[in-house]
């Protein structure tokens, strides 16, 4: 994404500057003008997407899983309905869906040619390396009132069911992985085509039937993801043996016989007992390296996220925030990722809030830029491991309750142009959008999201004898513009005094100050406005009068 953002910059005009005086170190005191974008990213750190929600197709309940071919989503979950974006719930344009639908990530809108009904919940949607197929995976036992017991597969040209892939696995699969010839499946069955299969299988993808060599065992737990790597079939879920050998929550097999395969790194902690346990919920794999989602349960259980070498599974970070990852999307240099994060400090971030304030969708660097000096997770393997950087993007997604889980975003995907996430949320960034929305990268957004008017707070002003006016305020943020401009008003005015530049995030305001020297003898107020880099701005209530 980096190489393509172009940046609006069309930034508020400010008039010059009276004579000042700045007392914050690092911040710098401009003549007013045009604001300088911060979207060309500091020090090589990646931009990220816009905040800005884009209007979506919506399901009535959950997705769980979502793929893209092309310009095409392919969402599946528990819904029975979709309507379009900024329509409630039955009104016009509702239509009937059965726990799958797809839709345009470019343009958002509900697909009409891919129609079909699941008759239970879909749990793991993937697409197939040349796009051709998107395969499912759930709880469901039939496709379109047809037979299809748990996996099913649909032509990505035409929108139709492929009857001729007809697998008949016996339980929930939740994780699939494919080749143009293989089909790799995982969840919490035992048998396939009438064949006995501990939680792990592979189908031919012409027909379904069993690839009889393949035969690897899950023994003692669920697999809920799987991804491909050369010779390499990556297996995360629950589980703490593999194939009878000691894997915790992640291991390495072969596409040929299903054998196990050397994996170094040990990123999830070993299961305590019942309540006290992490596993993988999520595997993808970009550029050599499988990015992995984790759920913990239990006090400070590992529930971030890992890298490592998809062909040794040596680590590459290991990100120890605390709120349980559910789905990751690497591209380009971020990582996008969904979950109830509250706690960051282990990438130098937010801290954890009492009450408690999650944040449920994140991005931060593919790349290692630190050590966590935090302290480590419950069992965990690791102390001062590599951590990537936290990016500055922090859309709001509002908790939903259909599950009565009360999460928010479950599911990530896109296509180097645009984000998007599905899930239970019913808003974002509190406007209506229900369960499936997106995020285009800056160039093609509206950039319409500015800075946080209800944390910029009326500043404070004081007499200072022989050298004016002070005036102090804390800082507010933007959900995905760090750096921002405050520009001091005097007196109810609407041009500035002065300008200041501070980038700060909503976990540590910065204090700023100006001692506005040139006011004349009288009484006078102060307002702060904020501008963002696309000119957004918002201004803060009047401060104290103050007699010079």
């Amino acid at each position: 994404m980096r190489a393509s953002l172009r940046q609006r910059r069309t930034g508020v005009r400010a008039g010059l500057a009276a004579a000042a005086a700045l007392s914050l170190a690092g911040a710098a005191l401009l003549p007013a003008g045009t604001a300088a974008a911060d979207t060309d990213p500091p020090s090589g750190t990646p931009a990220t997407v816009s905040a800005d929600p884009l209007p979506t197709a919506q399901v009535d309940g959950v997705v769980w899983s979502m793929a893209t071919v092309g310009s095409t989503v392919y969402a599946t979950g528990n819904f029975t309905k979709a309507r379009p974006a900024g329509v409630a719930a039955g009104g016009s344009g509702e239509v009937a869906r059965g726990n799958i639908m797809a839709f345009d990530l470019k343009t958002g809108k509900l697909s009409t040619t891919f129609v079909h009904t699941l008759d239970g919940q879909g749990l793991r949607i993937i697409a197939s390396p040349d796009g051709s197929r998107v395969y499912v995976g759930g709880d469901f036992t039939t496709v379109d009132g047809k037979a299809h017991p748990h996996l099913a597969a649909f032509d990505t040209s035409t929108g139709a069911l492929i009857d001729s892939f007809a697998p008949n696995v016996h339980n929930r699969v939740r994780a699939i992985a494919a080749t143009d010839s293989t089909v790799y499946v995982g969840g919490n069955f035992f048998n396939v085509n009438g064949s006995g299969r501990t939680r792990l299988a592979a189908v031919k993808a012409s027909d379904g039937s069993n690839i009889g060599t393949w035969r690897p065992t899950a023994d003692d737990d669920e697999v809920y993801a799987l991804a491909l790597y050369g010779d390499r079939v990556l297996v995360g879920g629950k589980f703490q043996k593999l194939n009878g050998e000691t894997h915790v929550g992640i291991a390495a097999v072969s596409t040929a016989n299903g054998g196990t395969l050397p994996w170094s790194s040990r990123p999830i902690p070993a299961k305590q007992d019942s309540s006290h346990f992490s596993y993988v919920t999520d595997l993808r794999v970009d550029d050599g390296v499988v990015y992995g989602g984790a759920d913990g349960e239990g006090t400070h259980w590992f529930d971030g996220r890992f890298a490592a070498k998809a062909d040794t599974g040596d680590l590459v970070w290991l990100d120890n925030c605390y709120g349980a990852t559910y789905g990751m999307y690497p591209i380009n240099n971020e990582v996008y990722s969904v979950s109830h994060a509250h706690d960051c400090t282990s990438l130098g971030a937010f801290p954890d809030t009492s009450p408690q304030t999650n944040h449920r969708a994140l991005s931060e660097t593919k790349a290692a830029t630190g050590t966590d000096h935090g302290s480590p997770g419950t069992n965990s393997n690791y102390r001062n491991q590599p951590v990537p950087s936290l990016l500055h993007w922090f859309p709001k997604l509002a908790i939903g309750s259909f599950t009565k889980q009360y999460q928010a975003a479950w599911a990530v995907t896109g296509n180097g142009g645009y984000v998007a996430m599905g899930g239970e949320f019913p808003k974002v960034n509190g406007k209506a959008q229900a369960g499936l929305v997106r995020f285009a990268i800056k160039a093609d957004a509206p950039n319409k999201v500015g800075p946080e008017s209800a944390d910029l707070k009326a500043p404070s002003a004081s007499a200072r004898f022989g050298s004016g006016i002070r005036v102090t305020w804390k800082t507010t943020w933007d959900m995905d513009n760090a750096a921002l401009k405050y520009q001091v008003l005097r007196d109810g005015g609407t041009t500035p005094i002065a300008t200041l530049d501070k980038s700060a995030a909503f976990w540590n305001p910065a204090t700023l100050t100006y001692t506005d020297t040139s006011a004349p003898k009288g009484t006078h107020t102060y307002k702060i406005r904020a501008v963002d880099p696309n000119g957004n701005a918002v201004t803060s209530g009047a401060s104290n009068s103050v007699r010079r």
